[in-house]
This record gives structure tokens, C-alpha cells and sequence, in this order.
């Protein structure tokens, strides 16, 4: 892993641990975790079972390894951080494992985590969110059967934030639904003609492109894929390049929902991620369809009749609305009819960050718990 601390206490160690889960990707069947292994107390004691996270010792320790998980296939992070430990020659013997979230107790495509430490003679682990998947869960148990003593919840509300997106797909078992919408300061999405590029700018629609690369899967209805064409792919411009640039490494599920077909000759089915066409206009049913399939987040790129389905169905979770300094007074609207007759039944959303990008402007907004949900 390279140069880590020295020395840490088991509350920066957390805070490096959520550092180091950052490092992993934000797409992808598997949680972004990080794992910080720590020496024992100075003065020998153990953190007793079920001490509170407040209640732990404020002195620093050596720092022995630390790991992350690189995406799916790949090690785990408290494997990462053993595999570390064990290249550098460090014996981990009584050592306390820190753990953005509870460590696994199952064997996918890499052997359960619990079991891991366990073998290698952690004493403690101390993580900050309880894994709620439940084919994963029950680590916990499985390391205080084993003799491990086990802290949970330090640091708990900046692990919720970094999990954010995978452990609301899990709790509910289908995805993360991001709609990103692009309009003019009077809320158009296109001219009365229909004509719609560009209303935002080079560096709003570079910012799309990266979010793109982060995300799942990307949905339009077949309407917006045969008005538009579309590639839906994820793209990285190069330096000075007048074209949209390459493809991103990661390239996201392309998802076209709706009854009519995909012609042979349209975009979406060139180079890119691959192309699923869900016959159905039922958010519902394709959100289902698309948690099966392991998809954890999905970014919402369809004209106003998609977005009003899914806004209608409560099923958004975040909005990205890019606002461009531009005037149209007429044509269509980002929204049809959301059946809202009274300002106490609108559709209210949460802003936790608002940035200038380019000339144009980036709201983003999360699903509000104060009177309807969006």
C-alpha cells in the first residue's frame, strides 16, 4: 500500500479508513471500504466488548497495514490490509482492525473477512456501519464467537455519507436513482421545435460525462433514443480536444425502457457498455429488473415523460439539475404534470450542493424527509 502513518489513534485511524474506501470505485456490486490495523494499547489492555465509540482510548498506535477493496473480484480491504501486513513481514497478532463497515461472514468471489482476522490473530475490530446485505451480514457475531472483541458505530454518519448510494440499494433491494436534468433559468428542457443541443455548456456536459463513469447503469425511454440518438457512454476529454473525447474505463449499462424498438442503426448500439432494452414503462418493474441484476445505482437521463414516471413513483433519490444562463419562454418543460394541485402536496427535494460549472450552475438534491417525498 506504500507510506501509511505511523502512528494513529483509533479514531484518526477510522478517519483514514474512510480516506482510503474513497480510493475505491463508486460503481459496482461491492461497497467502497477501507481498513486501517492498528498495534495494541499502549499499555496492553484491550477495548472491552461492546464499549461505545466515544469510550475508546484517545493514545496513538502503531500503524501495521492498511488495505481497501479495488472493486469487485478484488481483495477486500481487511484482506488488502493482511496481504499488506503479511508482504512488509508484520506480525498482526492482538492488533485492532478498523473497519469503515462490519466486516463479511460470507464466501463470494473472495473468502469471509470475519474469518480472515480471526485467523490472523486480530483482537479487535472496531468498524463504523453494520453490514445490512443480508447475505453478507453477521460478521459481528461471527468474531465475538470467536473471542474478538467488537465496537461498532465510530464514526457512523460519515460512513453512512461514503455508503450512501449502496447501502440505500441494499436496505430496499433496487437501486440508487440519480435524475439529472439540463433546463434554462425558466425551466425548458428544449425549444418549441424540439431542438435541445446545447442548452448547457462544454464544462456541464463534461461533468456528466464523469458522473456517468461512476454510475451503474444509465436509463433513457425509447422517446429521448429516437429523438435524440444517443450513445450513452462515458467519456473523458483530452486536453484541447474538440470532439467529446474517449471512452471512460468504465463504461455503464445502457438501459432503454419502453414498448417501441431500437433501431438497427442507433447509436446506443455501438462501443460502450452493454445495451438492455426493458420492454416495459413501469418504474417499478424496471427498477426491480435492474436490482436483480446487481445494479446499485442508476443515473436518469430521459426527457420529461421518463423523469415525471419516476418522480410520480417517488423513486428518485437525488436530483442533478444543471441550469443554464438562458431564456427560451416557451417549449417543453423538464417536468409534465406531477398531479401536484397545492403547494403542500409539491415534490420536495433537499439541496446539499449548489456549483458554478462553466457558465451554467449545478444543483444537487437528495430526497426530503419533510412533507412529500420526491
Amino acid at each position: 500500500m506504500g507510506e501509511h502513518p505511523r502512528t494513529l489513534t483509533i479514531d484518526a485511524a477510522m478517519a483514514r479508513a474512510l480516506e482510503l474506501a474513497e480510493r475505491g470505485p463508486a460503481h459496482g456490486p461491492n461497497p467502497r471500504v477501507g481498513c486501517v490495523l492498528l498495534g495494541p494499547a499502549p499499555d496492553g489492555r484491550p477495548v472491552p466488548d461492546g464499549t461505545s465509540p466515544e469510550s475508546l482510548d484517545p493514545y496513538p498506535r502503531p500503524v501495521l497495514a492498511e488495505g481497501y477493496h479495488r472493486g469487485a473480484g478484488t481483495l477486500h480491504a481487511e484482506a488488502a490490509a493482511l496481504a499488506d501486513a503479511r508482504e512488509h513481514g508484520v506480525d498482526v497478532a492482538g492488533a485492532t482492525a478498523v473497519v469503515t463497515l462490519e466486516p463479511c461472514a460470507h464466501t463470494g468471489r473472495t473468502g469471509p473477512c470475519a474469518d480472515a482476522l480471526v485467523a490472523a490473530g486480530v483482537a479487535e475490530v472496531v468498524h463504523a456501519v453494520a453490514d445490512p446485505n443480508p447475505v453478507a451480514t453477521g460478521g459481528a457475531h461471527r468474531l465475538r464467537a470467536s473471542g474478538v472483541r467488537v465496537v461498532r458505530g465510530l464514526r457512523a454518519a460519515e460512513g453512512e455519507e461514503l455508503l450512501r448510494v449502496w447501502l440505500t440499494s441494499v436496505r430496499r433491494g433496487t437501486p440508487y436513482v440519480t435524475l439529472k436534468t439540463a433546463t434554462t433559468l425558466d425551466g425548458y428542457v428544449a425549444a418549441e421545435d424540439g431542438t435541445s443541443r446545447w442548452i448547457t455548456g462544454p464544462a456541464a456536459r463534461e461533468h456528466a460525462h464523469r458522473v456517468r463513469a461512476e454510475v451503474d447503469a444509465i436509463l433513457v425511454g425509447t422517446g429521448t433514443l429516437l429523438t435524440d440518438d444517443p450513445e450513452l457512454t462515458a467519456r473523458v476529454r483530452e486536453p484541447r480536444a474538440a470532439s467529446a473525447g474517449r471512452l471512460a474505463e468504465h463504461q455503464p449499462l445502457r438501459v432503454v425502457v419502453g414498448l417501441r424498438g431500437i433501431p438497427p442503426s442507433a447509436r446506443v448500439r455501438g462501443e460502450g457498455g452493454e445495451l438492455v432494452h426493458l420492454l416495459t414503462r413501469d418504474v417499478g418493474e424496471v427498477l426491480a429488473r435492474l436490482g436483480d441484476r446487481e445494479v446499485r445505482h442508476v443515473l436518469v437521463e430521459g426527457g420529461p415523460t421518463l423523469a415525471t414516471a419516476f418522480l410520480a413513483a417517488g423513486a428518485v433519490d437525488e436530483l442533478h439539475a444543471y441550469v443554464a444562463p438562458v431564456l427560451l419562454g416557451s417549449g417543453r418543460r423538464a417536468v409534465d404534470g406531477l398531479g401536484v394541485a397545492t403547494i403542500a402536496d409539491a415534490h420536495r427535494f433537499r439541496t446539499v450542493e449548489v456549483r458554478r460549472v462553466g457558465d451554467d450552475a449545478l444543483v444537487v438534491s437528495r430526497k426530503s424527509t419533510e412533507g412529500r417525498d420526491g
